[in-house]
């Protein structure tokens, strides 16, 4: 059963993604003082004790400044309202009655679904009575409170409650979280959509598009995935903005916060400085990854697969395991194979060996190259080897001399466990720890 849909809508600067964390109780949207920061609809799932409803926050109606953006940002209100069973409308009480609340106001009123007329920023008493302006647009009582300093929440949450007759039960957890990252421009936010099958999030070539991290569910043969769509990376030498800062940030908290990373490249452009950090930062995490060359469409002809495959390893060595697919998020093409493919590598993430197994695998790859022996300790010593983790798969290897298990060495022994171990396609990490025979 679908969960019912709570919208919030409201013109600019009324306090729409604060009220949005607020009830989600933590830090979502990106909250700024400027007009037009919050573009697509984000989602979350809100609960309350043992009741749940998906919560969705949209951008600032009626917003000029962003010249080709507002249709699109206004077409994206307008599915979140229609998509709703309650809508949140919020004004603004110390600014009072404006003509964008107004013209918000009369399109509201001919959706014909329930409304909760809420006055923000109602900081103190005077405020919350003269919030009663509000009672003009017809919708009932205002209800004063502070998104801010969370004021009203609890009366707001057995409000929506009160309205929302759906069974709220638990969602079905996702089975998998996919964060998609990359350079601006290289397709993530018309992935996006291809997976949900509609427009989830605004597709423009404005650099700088999407700002903040929309998580968007989306079910494949049956089975729930959640889909992190972030904002557009960029050199850190050319942020000038506090957004530009957070959208960063919080990219990067996707990919800490994901199963499974897709690393997008545009095929026509080259390589460039800002993916090779994203794929850093994914090896230095960890992560599973699938390094999806996007736009392939436009690239065929122009390129040779096996020189690109080549190439994409030379400018990426930090992911040397992950594999390549080539995609066209316009058309569609290779969008759910994408997806199999990442269900795949964290199936592989979440597999266990057996203490006998990895020691087999230890053997082989000892007798192939032992390390070098140290004039400290002598001949270097396996003694043995036991997974102790996954989602990557940790593995503790216990030896006379760790100063004989260097850098290089420990590279060589990963690559040899994923010929030799089912983790191929996924990260390894490999600790050295160091015992005497006496404590084995």
């Amino acid at each position: 059963m679908s969960l019912p849909v709570v919208a919030i809508v409201g013109r600019p600067n009324v306090g729409k993604s604060t009220l949005f964390n607020r009830l989600i109780g933590r830090m979502i949207s990106i909250v700024d003082d400027r007009p037009g920061i919050t573009r697509d609809r984000l989602s979350e799932i809100c609960q309350v004790g043992e009741r749940y409803f998906e919560l969705v926050d949209t951008g600032g109606f009626g917003i000029e400044e962003l010249d080709k953006l507002s249709e699109q940002v206004e077409k994206q209100i307008k599915l979140a309202i229609e998509r709703a069973d309650l809508v949140l409308f919020v004004v603004d009480a110390q600014a009072g009655i404006t003509p964008l609340d107004s013209k918000l106001a009369n399109i509201l009123r001919t959706q014909n679904k329930p409304i909760l007329l809420l006055a923000n920023k109602a900081d103190n008493r005077t405020l919350g009575y003269q919030s009663s302006v509000f009672l003009k647009f017809g919708m009932g009582e205002p209800m004063p409170l502070s998104a801010l300093h969370g004021t009203g929440k609890d009366s707001l949450f057995e409000a929506i409650l009160e309205r929302l007759d759906h069974e709220l039960t638990a969602p079905p957890s996702p089975i998998m979280r996919l964060a998609l990252v990359g350079a601006r421009n290289v397709g993530k936010s018309t992935f996006i959509n291809a997976l949900a099958g509609e427009d989830r999030v605004i597709v423009s070539e404005i650099p700088g598009t999407t700002r903040d991290a929309v998580d968007v569910r989306f079910e494949i043969d049956g089975k729930t995935f959640l889909a992190i769509d972030t904002a557009g990376v960029m050199k850190k030498g050319k942020i000038r903005e506090d957004v530009d800062f957070y959208s960063s940030v919080r990219a990067e908290r996707s990919i800490r916060r994901a199963d499974v990373v897709l690393l997008l490249i545009d095929a026509a452009e080259p390589v460039g400085q800002v993916t090779k950090k994203l794929a850093g930062y994914i090896a230095e995490n960890f992560k599973p990854c699938v390094i999806v060359i996007n736009k392939w469409d436009l690239a065929q002809g122009k390129a040779d697969l096996e020189d690109y495959h080549a190439y994409v390893e030379k400018v990426l060595p930090g992911l040397p395991y992950a594999p390549i697919s080539l995609t066209s998020a316009f058309d569609g093409t290779n969008i759910r194979a994408t997806v199999k493919l990442a269900e795949n590598l964290f199936q592989q993430a979440k597999t266990r060996v057996s203490t006998g197994e990895l020691n087999r695998a230890i053997e082989k790859i000892r007798d192939a190259k032992p390390p070098s022996a140290s004039k400290k300790r002598g001949y270097p010593k396996f003694y043995y080897a036991t997974q102790i983790d996954v989602c990557p798969p940790t593995i503790i290897m216990f030896v006379n001399d760790t100063e004989a298990f260097g850098t290089e060495y420990q590279r060589y022994v990963i690559n040899r466990m994923r010929e030799l171990l089912p983790f191929k396609e996924v990260p390894i990490r490999l600790i050295i720890r160091q015992r005497s025979e006496k404590q084995i």
